[in-house]
């Protein structure tokens, strides 16, 4: 029995290990993917390109979180413990930034293009007001 137990955990060490990996892996494609597509759009002088690249930086760290709470499943040691909850805290700091500073610059944006439409709808000398027997 107690041979089947350390089976099973081995192959959990492995199956969580491999998972670790891949999330890690596709974590850091994805904040590539969003560094490269930003950097394109600065060079073309793209508007969105901070609101962009927050939310792709913001998407791979997500994934990066997601591996360090797989991580905490096989730590052994309480030095690895502290390690990982730091880690944790450190990526969790950064995604809560992130996802803040996107806030903000969607709303920023939305009070753009409220202006914009707002200023597109009035014509020179047109008060928004009908005038006298409309």
């Amino acid at each position: 029995m107690e041979q089947a137990g350390e089976l099973l955990a081995a192959f959990l060490d492995s199956v969580v290990g491999i998972a670790i990996h891949c999330f890690e892996l596709i974590g850091v494609f994805i904040i590539i993917c969003a560094g490269v597509r930003g950097l394109v759009q600065y060079v073309r002088r793209d508007q969105s390109v901070r609101l962009q690249l927050a939310q792709g930086m913001a998407l791979g760290l997500e994934f990066k979180l997601g591996s360090e709470i797989l991580r905490t499943v096989v730590v052994r040691e309480l030095s690895e413990v502290a390690l990982v909850a730091a880690i944790i805290a450190v990526r969790a700091a950064l995604t809560f930034l992130i996802h803040w500073e996107i806030k903000i610059e969607e709303g920023g944006r939305r009070r753009e293009e409220a202006d914009d439409k707002c200023a597109a709808g009035h014509q020179p000398g047109d008060t928004g007001h009908p005038g006298p027997g409309a």
